[in-house]
């Protein structure tokens, strides 16, 4: 098969399964919570102040950090589940190379889960405005600002799904895949950060804030480039293993 062909293939797989679903329904429900929030919040628990002080920017940024994790979950369950129901087999019989199949479904999940935190970051802030009205507060986020953070959401989460996508492919078994991705993202960061303090500032979270525009901890490029091998280092392992064992 070409490479055109095998991506066609993947982004079909993508698009005809359930699990894209699942995640919108998931990015759709933390929308309505955080409009409820809104909505419902007091000014004795500081949401109202919260808002009015400006930092609305802080809690909608908040999604652009979290859609590293997010995206990797969607990466790592889109290439173990191939193990889990057996095609994977046809896929490689169709590339027996088996690395250009694997970069096809590196690039359909990069894809896949840029476009989905952009979704989520559009949702939330549009939830969020929208209920503005419904308190004394105005919606403080300039156009440059919401457009900061939708593309720095969408590139965060690109670059997550692929880091997904190499612990799926490693891993091979979606339970497995998700647990490693957790521990990886969630576990794993705050232990290196507590036994070196410098690390703090090339953490997916922190490099996700630089981009959004509300952390200088390091420059932009060197956030983009950091956030790349935060994806790429999976990925290229994964691709080596598949390349070396058999997957019947």
């Amino acid at each position: 098969m070409t490479s055109r062909r095998l991506l066609r293939a993947e982004f079909h797989k993508l698009t005809t399964t359930k699990m894209p679903l699942a995640f919108l329904g998931v990015l759709a429900a933390v929308s309505a919570i955080n409009a409820a929030v809104v909505v419902f919040g007091t000014e004795a628990d500081g949401s109202k102040a919260f808002i009015a002080s400006g930092d609305d920017q802080q809690s909608l940024v908040a999604f652009a950090a979290n859609a590293f994790i997010g995206a990797g979950l969607f990466g790592a369950i889109a290439v173990a589940r191939e193990y889990g129901h057996g095609t994977v087999v046809p896929m490689f019989l169709a590339s027996p190379r088996r690395h250009r199949a694997m970069l096809a479904q590196y690039t359909a999940v990069f894809v896949g889960g840029g476009v989905l935190s952009a979704i989520g970051a559009g949702l939330l802030i549009a939830t969020v405005a929208a209920s503005l009205p419904t308190t004394e507060y105005g919606f403080l986020m300039s156009a440059g600002d919401v457009t900061r953070v939708v593309v720095a959401s969408a590139f965060t989460g690109a670059a997550g799904a692929v880091f997904g996508a190499g612990i799926g492919a490693m891993l091979r078994n979606t339970g497995g895949a998700v647990t490693g991705t957790i521990l990886a993202l969630l576990v794993a960061p705050p232990l290196i950060v507590q036994l070196a303090t410098e690390t703090a500032s090339w953490v997916p979270g922190t490099l996700a804030n630089v981009l959004a525009g509300v952390g200088d901890d390091v420059e932009v490029l060197a956030a983009v480039a950091a956030l790349g091998a935060w994806a790429a280092v999976p990925a290229v392992v994964g691709l080596i293993s598949v390349q070396r064992r058999d997957v019947v």
